[in-house]
């Protein structure tokens, strides 16, 4: 478990806080200097696409929930597939400049929820598609495995919940910079396991 790399709860939530809330709100920020990476995303949407087309496992195009949504890049990729996305993140800021990143489309943003994740609830029976990408090692795997819980609850009908993120080779690794945990697959898939999801 990852768990152990954290001594300090408290220290771990308050460090990420304090780390994003001086990180600058634009594409370049939220990608950690890496904006050039951006178009990587494009096959995030191919890899959705698949499960909006007609079938028995057919996800409905009704609401998505962009977690760790910083100032709408990858909600700005949801929402040509959706009805209306929600957001959340910890940092205000960067929902307050959401709305000039999106532009028009940001009318068909439901709800800016300004929250961590190992506090947020998503509002049960709600999504279709809950994306949480390049987040889950902003939380503990208690928090993780607990969110992921009322993830499931938040889901409609053949409803699926995204992870992307980084991973390791083997293990575990505290990056001390924005204090998030870099897990390995089967760590990552034990978690998922865990919160009854698959």
């Amino acid at each position: 478990m990852s768990t152990e790399l954290v001594e300090d709860e408290t220290k771990f939530y308050c460090k990420a806080k304090k780390y994003w809330k001086n990180v600058p709100a634009t594409v370049d920020g939220m990608l950690g200097g890496y904006g050039h990476i951006s178009n990587i995303d494009l096959n995030g949407k191919k890899f959705l696409q698949r499960f909006l087309r007609d079938g028995p496992q057919k996800v409905d195009n009704s609401y998505a929930l962009d977690c760790g949504a910083g100032i709408g890049r990858i909600t700005k990729l949801l929402l040509p597939y959706f009805k209306t996305v929600d957001m959340v993140d910890v940092t205000d800021e960067f929902l307050n400049k959401a709305t000039a990143y999106l532009g028009e489309e940001s009318k068909r943003i439901g709800n800016y929820y300004c929250s961590g994740l190992q506090e947020f609830s998503p509002e049960p029976n709600r999504y279709d598609v809950i994306w949480i990408q390049w987040v889950i090692g902003h939380l503990t795997d208690d928090h993780l495995v607990g969110f992921l819980k009322r993830c499931r609850i938040g889901l409609r009908p053949n409803g699926i919940v995204v992870i992307k993120d980084n991973i390791t080779q083997e293990g575990a690794i505290m990056d001390d910079v924005d204090s998030s945990i870099c897990r390995d697959m089967d760590l990552v898939r034990k978690l998922i396991k865990q919160a009854g999801l698959s």
